[in-house]
């Protein structure tokens, strides 16, 4: 089983994608923002592969533009080495990758230029794979489209429509579930009739359910059987849902427990879930660490991320979890995350924010200079007055570790976060 996340990641310096205005969108600026999101793809591989996380879902704004603008820019030729080492280094750490098309890639629509264009933008998608060197186990995810009137005729245009795609696009496509208009059933019963794998969505199913089954565990074991051995092991999306916004919204974080049990009701343990949540790698990895069996030092290595993020919240939770990593023969993830989560659930209090600022602002007590120490400190009291928010005093801190070049800071969540 692996467990991965989708495009971004926090906390890892550099890994940003770029993209322009199309107005702005010449050859050479474009070529040169193809550069800078390949480095940063290669960071990001290079962040996952150490960190142990082997599914990882590549951005489609890799290539700015990629299935219009860019289209007739022989940026696979000029970046062949690039997209070769980047691509032996995850494949060859054993890492999946896959990419999901954004919401206007509708294969179904009756409309043949929105059609065309959806065409375009899977081909431009299976290039990017394909110049990765990537085999036909790692995916495409899209939805089935629009209904247009008639979820009939919009699931026979989708089989139709499907049909005329490039071999290159098809031996790579899943379809998912959506939580608006077709559920895990109507994909069901589409992919079957393609031939192509099938993705279940558990928050999707949760917000648009299909009646004939009602237990997740169901769908997911028949989505499982829609995968041949060439598609590689069957794949699923899990999210929880945000409980400050609408129905479907995804959480921040993935809370430990829920996802734990939700992991109980698998067919196996050669399913792949891929994460869909706000703070993206960060969750990855809480729900790696708490399923593998590492060593200490896993663990260790994330509380040195989290630790002023925590003391934010909760000078308490922060002492109970470093008394907590002291036995080094234990391997307490479960129990060191329930923690986390639960200081991070704790009001944001003036003094605690105060405290964990302080404790940051010591990495630059001896390198700052008087006009920078002068301006860390008016924002403290401006804060402590309830005239600015602490995200003004973070912001300053940002900027001094990214001056200053302080790691230790620029890879832990705190000023993320």
């Amino acid at each position: 089983m692996k467990i991965g996340y989708a495009c971004l990641a926090l906390a890892v310096p550099g890994s940003g994608m770029k993209s322009c205005a199309l107005k702005n969108a010449d050859a050479d600026h474009l070529i040169s923002l193809i550069g800078h999101n390949l480095d940063s793809l290669e960071r990001l591989a290079d962040y996952n592969i150490k960190n142990g996380i082997s599914l990882f879902r590549i951005s489609s704004d890799l290539i700015p533009f990629g299935s219009s603008a860019a289209a007739q820019l022989p940026w696979a030729e000029i970046y062949a080495d690039k997209l070769k080492s980047t691509g032996n280094k995850m494949l060859g750490s054993g890492m999946r990758i896959s990419m999901h098309p954004g919401q206007y890639t509708v294969l179904n629509s009756p409309d043949a230029e929105v059609t065309l264009r959806a065409a375009q933008d899977l081909d431009y998608h299976a290039r990017v794979l394909d110049s990765l060197g990537a085999g036909e186990e790692h995916k495409i995810i899209i939805h089935l489209g629009g209904v247009y009137g008639d979820k009939k005729q919009a699931k026979s245009r989708f089989l139709s429509r499907y049909r005329e795609l490039e071999p290159s696009v098809r031996k790579r496509l899943v379809l998912e579930n959506d939580d608006k208009l077709f559920n895990i059933a109507d994909v069901l019963e589409t992919a079957s009739a393609a031939g192509m794998p099938a993705v279940f969505d558990n928050l999707h199913n949760a917000v648009n359910p299909a009646g004939e089954i009602t237990d997740e565990a169901g769908w997911i074991k028949l989505c499982a059987h829609t995968w041949k051995t060439s598609d590689g092991p069957p794949k699923i999306h899990y999210s929880q849902q945000s409980g400050e916004k609408k129905l479907g919204a995804h959480s921040e974080s993935i809370e430990i427990d829920p996802f734990l049990e939700f992991l109980q009701q698998l067919p196996g343990t050669d399913t792949d879930i891929m994460l869909e949540v706000k703070d993206k790698n960060i969750s990855a990895l809480k729900c790696i660490n708490c399923v593998s069996k590492r060593d200490i030092g896993a663990l260790e290595t994330e509380w040195a991320r989290y630790k002023y993020f925590v003391l934010e919240r909760s000078a308490k939770h922060y002492n109970a979890i470093r008394q907590l990593l002291k036995d080094k023969s234990e391997y307490p993830a479960v129990e060191m995350y329930r923690i986390i989560e639960e200081a991070l659930n704790q009001p944001l209090l003036p003094g605690s924010a105060l405290n964990a600022a302080e404790h940051v602002w010591s990495y630059f007590t001896n390198k700052a200079s008087e006009a920078r120490k002068n301006r860390f400190r008016s924002l403290l009291t401006k804060y402590s007055l309830g005239e600015t928010g602490i995200q003004a005093v973070k912001n300053n801190l940002m900027l001094l570790a990214e001056k200053y070049d302080e790691q230790y800071l620029l890879n832990g969540y705190y000023l993320y976060k």
